[in-house]
C-alpha cells in the first residue's frame, strides 16, 4: 500500500489551449476592410499609381518625343482612357468595358505625364483643364459661385449638363456621346458617370502625384464641383468625389480657407443632399488639422453653422456634425478653457448635459485673455444654462459669465454675444426670488456690460435697477 506524506508530489499534465490573448492577436492581425458595414470608410484610399508611365523606359520614350503634336497625342490618349472613352485592345481578346481601376491608372498616367512634360503644356495647351471643366460644369465656373437666392437655398448649384458632350469642340480629341441614358437625371445631370468619375480621378491624381505646384489650377476650379458630386446617385462617382475632396484639402494652403474653402463648405451645408453635407462636415474636421489658426479665427461663424447640423434628421450628418464641432473647438488657443471643451461640445449636442458643462467650467480659473473664438464656444451653452429650471444652476452660469467677462480682450470680441446673454441675465435679476442668485446675476451683468462698452453698460444697468 502506497503511503502519502507531506513530501509527496504529483505532476498534472494540463491540456494546452489557445489563450484569449492569442485569439485576440489573430483577430487583430486581420486586415480591416472598412469601418462601416457594406463598404470602406472614404478618405483612406491608397495613393494612385501610374500604369504605363510607372516604368522609366516609358517616361524616357515620352520625353524623347520631339514633335509637340506627338506629345499632345499621347496626353490625349491618357485623357481618353481616364474618361472611359478609350481602352487598350489586346490581341485575340475582345474589348472590355472601362473599369474604375482602368480610369484610375490612366488618370495617374496623365498626372505623371503632366509632371514630366510641364503643367502649362498639359493642362493648357493639351486642353485638359477645359475638358474637365466642360464635363464637371458645362454652364461655366460662374454657375457654381453665383451667390443668388436659388444657390443659398439649394446648396451647390448642380452642374447641369444640358449640352451634349458630343458637341464639345474637337481640339482635345474627346468626344463623349451622352445620349439620354445619363444618371442623376433628377438633379439635372446627364453627363455620363464614367466621364465625371474619370475627371475627379484626374484631379485627385494631379494632387497626389504633382503636389503644391498644381494647387492654383485645381483648388479654385474644381473644389466646388467635387463637393457637388458627393451627392451623386452613382456610387463610383460619389466615392471618387469624396476621395478627391480629401486630396484637395490636403493640398490646399491654410490661407485659402477663409476666402475660398470655407465659403464653399458653407454653401455645401445648405444642400438638400445629405451626403454633400456629410462630406462638407468631414472636410471641415480635416481643415481643423490642416489650417487650425484660420479655423480658430472663424469659430464665431463656424459654430452656428455646424450646430444647426447637429439636429439633422439624418443620423450620419448628426454624428459628423458632433465630430466636426469637437475638432474645430479644439483649435481654441485659450489654455484655461481647453480641458472643458469636450464637456461643452457634448452640451451643445445634448442640451441635457448643459449643467455638467457648467460644472466643468466652474472649476476653471480664467487667466488668459478671452477672445472671440473662446466666447463663441462658451456663450451658447451659458445662454442655455441661464434658462435652466433650477435657480441654483442659474447661479453657476452667472458665476462663469462673471469670471470670463473680466478677461474679454476687446468690446468687438464680445459684441455679437451681448444680445444672447444680457436679456437672459436681466430675466434672472428680475424674476428669481433668491437674493443671493439675483446678486450673482447682477454682478455678472455688470461685468459683461463693462466688457461690451460704456454705452451698453449704462443702458443695461439702468434697466436692471429700474426693474429691481
Amino acid at each position: 500500500m502506497t503511503s502519502i506524506t507531506s513530501n509527496t508530489t504529483f505532476t498534472v499534465k494540463r491540456k494546452t489551449t489557445a489563450t484569449s490573448s492569442s485569439k485576440a492577436g489573430k483577430v487583430g492581425s486581420r486586415k480591416v476592410v472598412g469601418s462601416k458595414k457594406g463598404g470602406t470608410k472614404r478618405g483612406t484610399a491608397p495613393r494612385m499609381k501610374a500604369d504605363e508611365l510607372s516604368r522609366p523606359e516609358k517616361i524616357d520614350a515620352l520625353l524623347q518625343l520631339e514633335d509637340e503634336e506627338s506629345k499632345k497625342e499621347r496626353v490625349v490618349t491618357y485623357l481618353r482612357r481616364a474618361l472611359g472613352e478609350d481602352t487598350i485592345i489586346q490581341k485575340n481578346k475582345p474589348r472590355a468595358a472601362s473599369t474604375t481601376r482602368d480610369r484610375s491608372c490612366a488618370a495617374a498616367d496623365l498626372a505623371t505625364a503632366t509632371k514630366v512634360l510641364g503643367i502649362t503644356f498639359v493642362l493648357k495647351k493639351c486642353e485638359v483643364m477645359s475638358t474637365l471643366q466642360r464635363i464637371l460644369f458645362p454652364e461655366g465656373l460662374h454657375s457654381l459661385f453665383n451667390q443668388n437666392t436659388e444657390l443659398k437655398e439649394g446648396g451647390l448649384r448642380p452642374s447641369l449638363s444640358s449640352v451634349s458632350l458630343a458637341s464639345m469642340d474637337s481640339g482635345s480629341g474627346i468626344t463623349i456621346n451622352s445620349g439620354g441614358t445619363g444618371t442623376d437625371l433628377k438633379r439635372g445631370k446627364t453627363t455620363p458617370p464614367n466621364a465625371r468619375e474619370g475627371s475627379l480621378l484626374i484631379i485627385r491624381a494631379l494632387c497626389e502625384i504633382i503636389g503644391k505646384a498644381v494647387e492654383p489650377y485645381v483648388i479654385t476650379g474644381f473644389l466646388a464641383a467635387a463637393l457637388d458630386e458627393c451627392g451623386s446617385s452613382s456610387s463610383s462617382v460619389r466615392e471618387a468625389a469624396e476621395d478627391t475632396t480629401t486630396a484637395l484639402m490636403k493640398l490646399a494652403s491654410p490661407w485659402a480657407f477663409p476666402r475660398l474653402i470655407f465659403p464653399m463648405l458653407q454653401i455645401s451645408l445648405t444642400s438638400t443632399e445629405w451626403r454633400v453635407k456629410f462630406n462638407a462636415l468631414e472636410r471641415l474636421s480635416q481643415c481643423a488639422i490642416t489650417a487650425p489658426d484660420q479655423v480658430n479665427h472663424l469659430l464665431p461663424q463656424l459654430i452656428p453653422e455646424i450646430t444647426s447640423q447637429v439636429f439633422d434628421t439624418k443620423a450620419q450628418v448628426t454624428k459628423a456634425a458632433g465630430t466636426c464641432l469637437l475638432a474645430i473647438c479644439q483649435t481654441c488657443k485659450n489654455p484655461d478653457v481647453l480641458p472643458a471643451i469636450p464637456a461643452v461640445v457634448k452640451a451643445i449636442c445634448k442640451p441635457a448635459e448643459t449643467f455638467k458643462a457648467v460644472e466643468e467650467l466652474m472649476g476653471t480659473t480664467f487667466v488668459a485673455p478671452v477672445d472671440a473664438a473662446t466666447l463663441s464656444i462658451l456663450c451658447p451653452v451659458m445662454a442655455r444654462a441661464l434658462k435652466e429650471k433650477f435657480a441654483t444652476r442659474k447661479r453657476s452660469a452667472c458665476l462663469v459669465i462673471k469670471n470670463m467677462s473680466k478677461l474679454v480682450e476687446s468690446p468687438q470680441a464680445v459684441a455679437p454675444f451681448g444680445p444672447l446673454l444680457v436679456p437672459e441675465l436681466q430675466k434672472v435679476v428680475n424674476n428669481v426670488q433668491f437674493e443671493e442668485i439675483r446678486d450673482a446675476a447682477l454682478s455678472a451683468l455688470n461685468n459683461l456690460t463693462k466688457a461690451l462698452g460704456d454705452a451698453y453698460e449704462a443702458d443695461a444697468a439702468s434697466k436692471a435697477k429700474t426693474d429691481a
